[in-house]
């Protein structure tokens, strides 16, 4: 039996999409994976009695290393914030390619503590800060120092001792260009480095409390305990800064929801399904309520979400326990028709996840096709006609060439670049000046404009001559160019309309990362956690894949 993909003009929908959870694809999870053999090492840590001062870590294998070097740093509690316009942080780290020298570390901690206002070399990977969660940290330093183990209750409301506020690579800052090492076979996955240093620094967080309270109280002091460190994260804010990631990179989004389209087309084709994969399969879903039912949050959005999920979940379980046998064929197909007609996309991208749990063999060589040479498929084919262009928007964009921009609330929005921090905002169209300073990223409504220009040109004109009185179209006909080969590489919606939820797009990106318990703080911004239930860097070559299932318990 053969399945089909699932449709783009379906899954790429922008509530579908902010629906994703993680799964085997997640790239924290394959970085864990690839890195589980490496050598690793605390090679400096050299901080004061209130945690100040640097430390470095490193993975090491044959002739490779690296190394995260963090700076502690002393700052005011008015001091510290999560917005972009922050300017100091309680910690900041830099990922370096090899061994730093005391040049390179005297050289760094001049400029990584400044974060976008320093400068980086090519030896630097990437850079990020972070800040403590106050109110937990202060509570774990206050409870080890008493010989105390830290109260779990609270723990769990938050999950993590620090938050990230950004991760910087590629380029960024003086940062090393991709192209000095994307060939390198063990960060072949995208955000391989970033999801390095997130956990590196989780590491870090865990031995400068443990610090903190030895020097609070030498007699006393405990050390956090190993299973409470391995069920907390990193937790990291996330604003608009990473949604137009996804719209500038479509061949990339398309690797990545190719990858996941792929998994679930191959696991539903499988006609006989194994006993021990049925039993994984349950254990893991038994195991993930655990991790729902702790997804605290503050908004009612997200509210609605989890409580429709856990519904929706256990509408699944009685299914499978009362109506549902694995030993027929194409289980997994039955199993998963159930779901699309039975349950909201919230719990059906959960299953889809859970899915590939058992299957090893089918996820594991997808990973490494999601990285993409975006270069290769930027030229436009000017040979090419009209009538092939037309055929394309026609046939991909069925939906986008609908929408009428001439109604209001279909042109709500803009996106513009902040003059203070350069990064991505949302303002709307009818209420806030700056619309003459527009960002590229209305595609649908660009596509729209595209198809009415075309409508009035003959068949046989050359793209290339289109394109000469038609420059300002340039980025949609390129884009409609690559949609015929990357079917998954545009978002089939309006990214400008007034019932936009830009969080959907955040969502999308940070599952694939492998985040979990988003937590929105409006519809622009959200906190994450990551790494929550990860083994510690004693435990990696040991690593249980299934450990993104577990809780504090």
């Amino acid at each position: 039996m053969e399945v089909q993909l699932r449709d783009p003009k379906i899954v790429m929908k922008l509530s579908k999409l902010g629906s994703f959870h993680q799964s085997k694809l997640s790239f924290l999870r394959s970085f864990l994976k690839e890195f589980k053999n490496w050598k690793h090492k605390r090679d400096l840590f050299e901080l004061d009695e209130d945690g100040h001062g640097r430390a470095v870590y490193s993975l090491s294998k044959n002739n490779r290393t690296y190394s995260l070097v963090c700076f502690a740093n002393k700052i005011k509690d008015d001091e510290r914030s999560d917005r972009v316009i922050a300017t100091k942080w309680d910690t900041a780290f830099t990922l370096h390619d090899g061994i730093p020298t005391k040049k390179d570390l005297d050289r760094l901690y001049q400029d990584v503590p400044k974060q976008e206002v320093g400068r980086l070399s090519y030896k630097e990977l990437t850079l990020s800060r972070a800040n403590k969660s106050v109110r937990i940290f202060n509570h774990v330093v206050e409870s080890l120092s008493q010989g105390n183990q830290p109260d779990k209750n609270k723990l769990m409301e938050v999950g993590y001792l620090y938050r990230t506020t950004a991760v910087y690579g590629s380029g960024k800052f003086g940062l090393a260009d991709r192209f000095r090492i994307k060939n390198r076979e063990e960060i072949c996955g995208p955000f391989r480095l970033e999801m390095m240093l997130v956990y590196l620094v989780r590491e870090f967080t865990f031995d400068q409390v443990n610090h903190i309270a030895k020097q609070k109280n030498p007699r006393k002091a405990v050390e956090l305990d190993k299973d409470i460190c391995r069920n907390l994260g990193i937790g990291n804010s996330t604003g608009l800064g990473m949604a137009p990631f996804i719209v500038n990179h479509p061949t990339l989004l398309n690797n990545w929801i190719l990858s996941k389209e792929i998994s679930l087309k191959k696991i539903r084709e499988i006609e006989n399904v194994k006993d021990n994969e049925v039993e994984l399969f349950k254990k893991t879903l038994k195991k993930s309520l655990k991790n729902i039912t702790s997804w605290n949050t503050d908004s009612e959005f997200q509210k609605k979400k989890i409580f429709g999920l856990l519904k929706d979940m256990e509408k699944l379980i009685n299914f499978i326990n009362e109506d549902f046998d694995f030993k027929g064929k194409y289980s997994f197909n039955e199993l998963y028709l159930w779901c699309e007609k039975n349950l909201k996309d919230e719990c059906i991208e959960y299953i889809v996840s859970l899915m590939m749990e058992p299957y090893d063999n089918i996820v594991t060589p997808l990973i490494k096709k999601m990285s993409s040479d975006e270069e290769k498929y930027f030229n436009i084919p000017t040979q090419k006609n009209i009538e092939n262009l037309r055929n394309i928007l026609e046939n991909n964009y069925s939906e986008i060439i609908k929408i009428d921009f001439s109604k209001k609330e279909n042109n709500q929005n803009f996106w513009f670049i902040s003059k203070n921090k350069e990064e991505p905002r949302l303002a709307d169209r009818y209420l806030d000046y700056g619309s003459d300073l527009e960002q590229p990223l209305a595609i649908a409504r660009d596509i729209k404009i595209l198809y009415e220009r075309i409508s009035s040109k003959k068949n046989s004109l050359s793209i290339g001559k289109f394109l000469m009185e038609n420059n300002d179209l340039r980025h949609v006909v390129r884009r409609a160019f690559i949609s015929e080969n990357f079917p998954y590489a545009e978002i089939q919606d309006n990214t400008i309309g007034s019932k936009l939820m830009p969080i959907d797009m955040l969502r999308l990106k940070l599952s694939f990362f492998g985040a979990v318990k988003f937590d929105p703080r409006s519809d622009k911004w959200l906190r994450i956690c990551m790494f929550q239930g990860a083994p510690l860097l004693n435990d990696l070559k040991s690593l249980d894949d299934g450990w993104i299932y577990n809780s504090l318990n």
